[in-house]
């Protein structure tokens, strides 16, 4: 992967937390901003499905792939944030799946 580099201005506040997570996980500067980086895109990209697949403008496959799950791992997310991707209705029919 091609890497660029960005500059941005961040609250002192929060650099005061970059360098918390720079000691405790023993990393550079850069390397620490780009965890977080990475960490806050997928959780955007999760909250961004999650929405779109409770709103009824994803699909369950196109919310997985706009989260970067399968669509397993979706429907436990969905599971999790109590987001309702079909009507309560047909909810109703289906047995609850079982844990391995």
């Amino acid at each position: 992967m091609t890497e660029v580099t960005v500059s941005a201005r961040i609250p002192r506040e929060v650099e005061k937390e970059v360098e918390q997570l720079m000691r405790e996980e023993h990393l550079e500067k850069s390397a620490a901003l780009r965890k977080l980086l990475h960490l806050g895109l997928e959780n955007y990209r999760l909250e961004r499905a999650l929405r779109g697949l409770g709103e009824g403008r994803f699909s369950l496959l196109k919310a997985a792939e706009e989260a970067h799950l399968n669509v397993w791992e979706l429907l436990d997310e969905a599971a999790r944030a109590h987001v309702a991707w079909v009507a309560d209705d047909v909810l109703e029919n289906v047995p609850p799946r079982r844990r391995r």
